[in-house]
């Protein structure tokens, strides 16, 4: 998480949605948008799961049309979360609106820089940025490329930003589906091998409760205990696995299973899927 305490400009998340409102409860909770934070949905419903938040002001566009201009008029940084193929009419509905200098995120994904670049014209400052799901808990890992416009200035305001739900990672938009295979889809990955070692302790007899508690638990604690420790995680695993002991044991099965090719395997097939998106498919 981010030291800087250095305000934000005036905020626009235009499609609030799953990712768009973790990222509006975690401007909220740091306090770091002074000028404030306005989301966009377009029913009623949906604009009122964020009513309330402080320092937010939710929108349904149902009964305020002019919703995304509006605020994208007001704001220094647009983040744009409605669906992909929705994402080139909303950048031509506000492109008049934009102010210069006007720092515009996308959190689409598939959607490339060059794309927000055309639409939006000459003065566009753009960054695409790939969230994962923890950020609806501020443990997110957000990736965030910059575009041709954006400097450092831009880039740290973006930053700063994306650090109330978790860490950052820059990178290179050629990087950005790379890294979608990890950080993007690495939550999915977890939580199937906790669901498959839960069904390995029913296997052994425990009870449903007690074997998904026993699995979460483990695993949570795990992480906490990596997160803590200044060991990387071989070290950690070898500091649990005694010399001839039933962890050494159980790991040598795992090690047979070649998980570093499955994972190889798991990612790369995400990344070609990535790419056919990308390309329309």
């Amino acid at each position: 998480m981010a030291e800087d305490t250095a305000t934000l400009p005036p905020i626009a998340i235009l499609g609030a949605g799953s990712m768009g409102g973790a990222i509006a409860r975690g401007l909220s909770r740091s306090g770091l948008a002074a000028g404030g934070v306005t989301t966009t949905n377009r029913s009623l419903v949906r604009a009122a799961e964020l009513d309330g938040l402080p320092g937010v002001t939710s929108v349904a566009l149902e009964t305020k049309p002019s919703g995304n201009t509006d605020a994208a008029a007001a704001a220094g940084i647009v983040l744009v979360g409605v669906k992909p193929a929705m994402v080139p009419d909303l950048l031509r509905e506000i492109a008049p609106a934009l102010r210069p200098g006007t720092i515009v995120v996308s959190l689409a994904a598939g959607v490339t820089i060059e794309t927000f670049e055309q639409i939006l014209g000459s003065d566009a400052v753009v960054l695409r940025s790939m969230p994962n799901t923890p950020a609806l808990v501020g443990r997110g890992v957000t990736g965030l490329a910059a575009g041709s416009r954006a400097d450092a200035a831009a880039v740290g305001t973006a930053r700063r930003l994306f650090e109330t739900v978790g860490t950052v990672v820059e990178v290179p938009e050629s990087q950005i589906d790379a890294l979608s295979t990890i950080s993007g889809s690495g939550p999915a990955y977890f939580f199937l091998v906790v669901e498959e070692f839960t069904k390995a302790a029913i296997g052994k007899g425990f009870a449903e409760a007690e074997a998904r508690l026993m699995a979460e638990q483990t695993f949570i604690g795990a992480a906490a205990l990596l997160e803590a420790s200044d060991h990387d995680p071989a070290e950690l695993r070898r500091q649990v696995t005694s010399p001839k002991g039933t962890t050494e044991r159980a790991v040598a099965v795992l090690q047979d299973a070649h998980l570093d090719d499955v994972f190889a395997r798991a990612t790369d097939a995400a990344l070609a899927r990535a790419k056919e998106l990308a390309a329309g498919a």
